[in-house]
């Protein structure tokens, strides 16, 4: 007897309904997103290409380039490929990896199925399957080891036969189902065009006592809502247009200021948390911790952030106690939309940054799906001690030092022996080795960086939705000049993560690395706008983006930012250089020049012309011979 009745994919629905022998009821796949349906309609693909042959066969993907780049463009949106050979990496990328786990489904949901902590093999949630469920599945995405182009759903006969696998769009099968879809694709011009289906929220047993006083505060919020949303900025930034959100740095109270790298760390943990939620709008820490010990005047920070909602609260710790209080303010109106306070045990951290996270959530009337609740968590280790010396490790990788890092080195290695599968912990690692090799300390910089992409490696494994270790991986392997996968790695980031503005950034370095500038020029807009204080590199990034699509004006304005953000850092001037010399500037270049041996007087042309991956580099070091640099 076959494993399986039946494999049918619903091309109405985008869900794959597999039925199991002795089973009522189907394990139903949702590929519920539209760069998750790519994927779904990839799979479609060449089970329809198969059956063509009549045989489970390898399909050449390859021979299928027009098709699948029509599907890209229709179903990924903004995440849609730039070009084909980012497509390609995108799909080997999850046939191989991502589409053929089911218990963490990074690639679509299970419906009926509840997620459950903690994931024994890595990840913070897992589908709760069984083991026969998960090796079926993962079986079914077969690829030729001597051909990667050559994909194959089914590798197992014994599993379900051919026949049983069938393709239909509402009441029509097989090719005419298939035709249909296509054609769906060039009646929307390129965007998915099924209605819109409500989804109800199940919300967990722990909100059933909040009901009685949010029904309260919905009724009178929602009288004047309606109103409020259209009340215009006086100032500063437009405001997007989606619920957005600044958190501001608590103040800590502890007795102890050490304790600032526990205060600092749970507000990025809730910012972090809240910029999973697609429909939100966040800004980055590192703008709004730009406010940290000054007074602040909440609609000031609304105006210069470009944000309606803000954040504030203060921690105090002593000893296993905690005592939090948070408050949610409407910048527009001045109203203080929720405030509260917690006395807890210290052991009680994740349960009160959860609570904090909701809370905000729900003032702001946004309704969450189940998977968009568990993505809004803070937590990603059960070890208490653990989470405390991640946070202690970021906060010294942060001071960019010699003996921070060893510091944060030795942390990082104490939390992965605490917690094993605690990826944070493996990128904290992961960056202190980085750090040895940007700081001098390597003994052997090549070995540093082949284990800084290791550990990261190893963080995506523990959790495939770690949207900044990818983005960490994708700026090693640009560095590394393999430009095609760093710019899909990069755009995955950003799909796990669309409101991170470091994934931008990053996206826009790695698009800019490969000789694209147009393209990256968009992708640093959008990093600036999420992180509108931002570190200089997305400033001269941007600038260098400018020089090299011609509009040197623009190119100009931005590396002057950068350069008055670090003034001391070479690598703003270094791009000022670039940029005054191409412009045919030659006198405002050499001064250019002149700041960079002032803030390193070790620059050499030939050391860096001999490391440097950028596609195009000849023109970038013929702009600084000719501005005198050697």
């Amino acid at each position: 007897m076959k494993k399986l009745e039946s494999i049918q994919f619903d091309l109405s629905d985008f869900k794959i309904k597999i039925q199991f022998h002795g089973r009522k009821e189907p394990l139903v796949v949702h590929f519920d997103t539209p760069s998750r349906r790519f994927h779904f309609s990839v799979i479609a693909l060449i089970v329809h290409e198969m059956k063509k042959k009549g045989q489970s066969d390898y399909i050449h993907i390859q021979r299928h380039k027009d098709v699948l780049q029509r599907l890209d463009q229709g179903f990924s949106g903004k995440h849609a490929s730039k070009n084909v050979e980012s497509m390609w990496a995108k799909i080997n990328m999850a046939w191989r990896h991502r589409l053929p786990d089911l218990e963490t489904a990074a690639c679509f949901k299970i419906l009926d199925r509840d997620q459950i902590p903690p994931f024994e093999k890595g990840g913070k949630y897992r589908y709760e399957c069984s083991d026969i469920e998960c090796d079926i599945w993962a079986n079914l995405f077969s690829h030729d080891e001597n051909n990667k182009w050559r994909l194959k759903f089914l590798s197992d006969p014994a599993v379900v036969d051919l026949n049983a696998i069938t393709l239909s769009n509402g009441h029509l099968k097989g090719d005419a189902a298939w035709e249909a879809f296509l054609d769906r694709l060039t009646i929307s011009s390129g965007k998915e065009s099924a209605p819109k289906k409500r989804v109800t929220t199940r919300r967990p047993k722990w909100t059933l006592a909040l009901v009685g006083v949010l029904v309260v505060f919905i009724a009178t919020f929602a009288s004047w809502y309606a109103f409020l949303r259209q009340i215009p900025q006086k100032g500063g930034l437009e405001l997007p247009d989606r619920p957005s959100i600044a958190v501001l740095p608590f103040t800590n109270l502890s007795d102890d200021q050490q304790q600032d790298y526990f205060t600092d760390g749970m507000v990025d943990g809730i910012i972090t948390a809240l910029s999973r939620v697609p429909k939100l709008f966040v800004i980055a820490s590192n703008s709004t911790f730009s406010y940290k010990g000054k007074a602040v005047k909440i609609q000031e920070v609304s105006e210069e952030l470009g944000v309606r909602y803000v954040l504030e609260g203060s921690v105090a710790k002593a000893g296993n106690t905690v005592r939090i209080n948070a408050q949610l303010i409407d910048a527009l109106t001045g109203h203080h939309l929720w405030a509260q306070y917690y006395d807890r045990n210290l052991s009680d951290i994740f349960a009160v940054q959860n609570e904090i996270i909701k809370k905000i959530i729900t003032a702001m009337q946004v309704e969450l799906t189940d998977g968009e609740q568990i993505q809004a968590s803070a937590k990603g280790t059960d070890s208490l001690e653990a989470y405390l010396k991640h946070l202690q490790a970021l906060y010294k990788i942060g001071k960019f030092d010699i003996e921070n890092n060893a510091s944060a080195k030795k942390l990082a290695e104490e939390a992965i022996a605490l917690d094993t599968n605690y990826a944070m912990a493996y990128r904290d690692l992961a960056l202190t080795h980085r750090m040895d090799v940007w700081l001098g300390t390597s003994k052997s910089p090549k070995q540093s960086m082949v284990k800084c992409l290791e550990l990261l490696e190893k963080a995506t494994q523990l959790d495939p939705t770690y949207a900044d270790a990818y983005s960490s991986i994708a700026f090693s392997l640009s560095m590394d000049g393999k430009h095609e996968k760093a710019v899909a790695t990069a755009e995955y980031a950003v799909e796990l993560n669309p409101n991170s503005a470091n994934a931008h950034a990053i996206l826009g370095n790695t698009i800019r690395f490969s000789g694209r500038s147009a393209d990256a020029i968009p992708e640093y807009k959008k990093a600036i706008r999420l992180n509108p204080i931002p570190p200089a590199y997305y400033l001269f990034g941007l600038g260098h983006a400018y020089c090299l699509t011609g509009q040197y004006e623009k190119a100009i304005k931005w590396c002057k930012k950068a350069i008055l953000v670090a003034p001391d850092s070479y690598l703003p001037h270094l791009t000022m250089t670039v940029v005054y010399s191409m412009a045919g500037k030659d006198k405002e270049a050499r001064a250019a020049a002149a700041e960079v041996l002032r803030t390193n007087p070790k620059y050499s042309v030939f050391q860096h012309e001999k490391r440097a991956t950028i596609v195009g580099k000849e023109e970038y070091f013929k702009a600084l011979r000719k501005a005198g640099l050697t």
